[in-house]
C-alpha cells in the first residue's frame, strides 16, 4: 500500500514546531548508555533524516518490536535539542503506524542536504515543477532569454522590478507584471527578463505560551516534560513531581572552605525518579521551602551524571538548582502523582544480592530488639535497633534501625509488637550488608512505612494472619556461613573443632547456640587511648605515669581520663562439648549488659560483690553466637581463635520454628 509521509517534516521539526505530530521513518536503531538504557533512532521524511532520542518510557516499544527498522510511526510528543552544535529530536510520546515497511525515497542527513532541500514543501514542489536546474521558457514574441537566478530584473524600459513566485503575471508590450513561475514563464511581448523567485520565510510555529499575557522574548513559560526524558542538552524545561524523600541538611569541609548541602527525590506521573541537590546559598533558599508529599513545578536547573555510589535512583541524571532556578508548589493536589513508588524484592533474593546494593522490601514485623548506643568509628555516638522482618518467601531478615529511625519508627514498632501485635513495614532503599550473613540498614535515604494502605502491605498482613506466623523460617542474616552451603550455617562446638573450621587462608564464619559455663573476672576489660587517628579512636592500652595521669605509648601523650574496653575470656558449652571464645568491646556488652568502665569501677572502687552478682546471672544462659574462626601464631604454635562477633539471647519461639523447619527438611529427604 502507498505510504506517505508528512512532507518537509524534518525542516519543520528543526525550526521548532512541536505540534504538526509527523508520520516518519524508522531507518535505525541503535542502543545507547550503560546504566540506563536507551535507545537512539534515524528517523526520516523521505528527504531528510535526522537523530532521535526515545525517551525511557517508550524503551519497551523497541524490545517488544513495536519500533524497528522500516517502521512508519508518528510523532505525538517531542521536542528538539541542540547538542554540541548539532539538533537531535527527543520523542516523549509515539504511535506505530506501520511496523514494518520498505525505506521510503532516498534521504539524506539534514547536515548533508542540499540547501533548498530545507525549504518549505510548497516551493520544493513548485521548483521540481519547473524543474529549476534545467528551467525553459516559451516566448510569444520575437526575443528569446533563458530565465536566470537573479535576485531582480531589469524592465524593458530599463526600471529595476521585483518578481514574487506568489501571483501570476504576464508582459504584453513594454509594462512589467509579477507572475507565477510554476507553469514556465510566458512572454507576449518583445522582451522576457530574468527572475528569481523570493525564498519563503522559514516556518515560525506558534507560541506555546497563548492566553498568558504579554511575554518578552525567550521568556516563555517552560514546557512540562517527563522526567524520563531529561536531558543535559535541553536549553529549557520544567518538571511537574511529588517529593517522596529529603535528606538531612549536612556541612562539609575541603579545600574550598566550609560548605552544605541537601538533597531530595522526586517522582512525576509517568513514574520517573531523579534527585535534586542543593548547595550553599540555594540550600537557604529551598532547604524550609519543599515538603515531602507535596507537587511542585521545577525548572531553570542543571543536569549531571548521577553518583551511583550515594544515589540509587533509576536515573543516569540528577539535578542541580542554581541561583536562577524556581522551585514552586502546586496547591491543587495532583491524584495523578502517587504518593511514593516501590519496587518490592522478596526477601530470600537479598541472598544473592551484592554489598551495598539497594533494596524494597515489605514484611511482617516479627521482633524489635532495644535501641543501643553506638559509637561510630569517627568517635561520635548513635544509637541503633535491630529488628526482624518476615515474608511469604520463608525467609527473615534482620533490619537496622541508625540514628533517628530507632526513637521513630523503632519505638512505635517495639510498642506495638510488646502488645501482640505484628505490624507490616514497608521499607524503601534499605541497604544491604553482607556482614554477619545479609542484613539490610537505613541510610539516609531510606523511608519507614507501617502499615501501608497498598496492596503489597495487604497481601502480606493476609498470608501471616492466615497461617504465615506458623510457617517455620529461616533467617538469611545469622545462619549462612560465608563461603559455604546453608547447611553448614548451624554449628555445634564439637563441630567446629572436627571440620578443621579456621585452619584455611580465609577466617570461618559459623552460628552456635551454647551457654556460657565460666566467664574469666581478673582481666576481663583494660584501660584504651581515647585520643582520636583520623577518624577512629586509638584503643591501645594506657598505663599509669608518674603523676597519674594515663600515657599511650603509641601515640607518645598523656591525659586525666582513658576508656576501658572489654576483653572477655569465656568458656561456652553445648551438649557436644566446650571451648573457649573471645569477647571484644560490643559483643561483651551485649553479652553482660553493662558498659566496661561501669563494671570496672564496681569491681575495684566500689562493690565487688554486686560485680560477681552480675557475673554468675550470665552462666548457664543460651545465646545465639556469631563466631569468628582463624588459625593465628601464639609464639612457635598454631592456635585456633575463636572470636564473637555478635551475642543474641535465643528467642525460643524462634528456634522452635527453626528447629521444626530443619525436621521437615529432613523428612523431605
Amino acid at each position: 500500500m502507498p505510504v506517505n509521509l508528512t512532507p518537509n517534516a524534518i525542516a519543520t521539526i528543526n525550526d521548532g514546531d512541536v505540534n504538526l505530530k509527523p508520520l516518519v521513518q524508522v531507518l535505525d536503531i541503535k542502543q545507547m548508555g550503560s546504566a540506563q538504557e536507551r535507545f537512539r533512532l534515524l528517523v526520516s521524511d523521505s528527504v531528510l533524516t535526522q537523530h532521535a532520542m526515545l525517551g525511557t518510557q517508550l524503551n519497551d516499544r523497541v524490545k517488544s518490536g513495536l519500533v524497528k527498522k522500516g517502521s512508519i510511526i508518528q510523532l505525538i510528543d517531542y521536542i528538539c535539542s541542540q547538542v554540541q552544535k548539532r539538533k537531535i529530536i527527543v520523542v516523549l510520546n509515539l504511535e506505530t503506524i506501520i511496523p514494518d515497511c520498505e525505506i521510503i525515497g532516498n534521504p539524506k542527513m539534514v547536515s548533508d542536504a542540499p540547501a533548498q532541500n530545507a525549504l518549505p514543501n510548497t516551493n520544493s514542489m513548485l521548483l521540481s515543477t519547473v524543474g529549476y536546474n534545467n528551467l525553459s521558457s516559451q516566448s510569444h514574441g520575437s526575443n528569446m532569454h533563458s530565465i536566470r537566478p537573479a535576485l531582480s530584473s531589469l524592465s524593458h524600459d530599463g526600471n529595476m522590478q521585483s518578481f514574487r513566485p506568489t501571483s501570476s503575471t504576464q508582459n504584453q508590450g513594454g509594462k512589467m507584471h509579477t507572475f507565477q513561475p510554476a507553469l514556465g514563464a510566458q512572454n507576449y511581448g518583445n522582451d522576457v527578463q530574468s527572475f528569481r523567485p523570493t525564498v519563503q520565510p522559514p516556518y515560525q510555529p506558534p507560541p506555546s505560551y497563548r492566553n498568558h499575557g504579554a511575554v518578552m522574548k525567550n521568556e516563555a513559560p517552560a514546557r512540562i516534560i517527563p522526567i524520563n526524558a531529561l536531558n543535559p542538552y535541553q536549553g529549557r524545561w520544567a518538571i511537574k513531581a511529588r517529593i517522596t524523600a529529603k535528606g538531612d541538611l549536612r556541612r562539609y569541609n575541603n579545600a574550598r572552605g566550609d560548605g552544605k548541602v541537601f538533597s531530595f527525590d522526586l517522582l512525576d506521573s509517568d513514574g520517573g525518579e531523579i534527585r535534586v541537590t542543593c548547595f550553599n546559598a540555594v540550600v537557604d533558599r529551598f532547604y524550609d521551602a519543599v515538603e515531602v508529599g507535596k507537587v511542585y513545578l521545577i525548572s531553570k536547573g542543571s543536569l549531571k551524571p548521577a553518583q551511583k555510589n550515594f544515589n540509587h535512583l533509576k536515573n543516569d541524571w540528577e539535578i542541580f538548582l542554581e541561583a536562577t532556578s524556581t522551585v514552586d508548589l502546586c496547591p491543587e493536589e495532583d491524584g495523578s502523582i502517587p504518593q511514593q513508588q516501590f519496587s518490592f524484592k522478596p526477601i530470600s533474593e537479598i541472598e544473592s544480592a551484592e554489598n551495598n546494593s539497594i533494596f524494597d522490601v515489605i514484611g511482617v514485623v516479627i521482633s524489635v530488639n532495644p535501641s543501643v548506643p553506638i559509637l561510630r568509628k569517627n568517635g561520635m555516638e548513635t544509637q541503633r535497633r535491630i529488628l526482624n522482618l518476615k515474608d511469604g518467601s520463608g525467609w527473615t531478615i534482620e533490619l537496622t534501625l541508625w540514628g533517628d529511625f530507632c526513637n521513630k519508627e523503632g519505638q512505635k514498632l517495639q510498642e506495638m509488637v510488646g502488645s501482640g501485635f505484628f505490624p507490616i513495614l514497608a521499607v524503601k532503599a534499605g541497604k544491604v550488608s553482607d556482614f554477619n550473613g545479609k542484613s539490610l540498614g537505613t541510610i539516609s535515604s531510606t523511608q519507614l512505612f507501617i502499615n501501608p494502605d497498598i496492596p503489597e502491605a495487604h497481601a502480606v498482613k493476609d498470608w501471616f494472619d492466615r497461617g504465615g506466623c506458623d510457617v517455620a523460617s529461616m533467617s538469611i542474616s545469622r545462619d549462612i556461613v560465608q563461603g559455604g552451603p546453608k547447611n553448614e550455617a548451624r554449628k555445634t562446638v564439637s563441630q567446629i573443632k572436627h571440620e578443621g573450621l579456621g585452619r584455611s587462608d580465609k577466617p570461618d564464619w559459623a552460628t552456635v547456640r551454647a551457654s556460657i559455663s565460666f566467664i574469666k573476672t581478673d582481666t576481663f576489660c583494660y584501660t584504651a587511648c581515647p585520643l582520636m587517628i583520623g577518624d577512629r579512636q586509638c584503643n591501645k592500652k594506657v598505663t599509669r605515669s608518674g603523676n597519674s595521669r594515663w600515657q599511650c605509648d603509641r601515640c607518645n601523650q598523656e591525659f586525666e581520663e582513658c576508656d576501658y574496653r572489654y576483653l572477655l575470656q569465656i568458656q561456652i558449652q553445648d551438649h557436644t562439648g566446650l571451648t573457649w571464645v573471645t569477647a571484644f568491646q560490643e559483643s561483651g556488652e551485649e553479652i553482660l549488659g553493662y558498659p566496661a568502665k561501669e563494671l570496672y569501677l564496681l569491681k575495684y572502687e566500689s562493690n565487688d560483690t554486686r560485680f560477681a552478682d552480675i557475673i554468675r546471672s550470665r552462666l548457664f544462659y543460651q545465646y545465639l553466637f556469631r563466631l569468628k574462626i582463624k588459625e593465628e601464631m601464639y609464639g612457635d604454635e598454631q592456635r585456633v581463635k575463636i572470636t564473637i562477633f555478635k551475642a543474641d539471647k535465643v528467642s525460643y519461639s524462634s528456634e522452635s520454628r527453626y528447629m521444626l523447619d530443619l525436621i521437615s527438611k529432613v523428612r523431605a529427604h
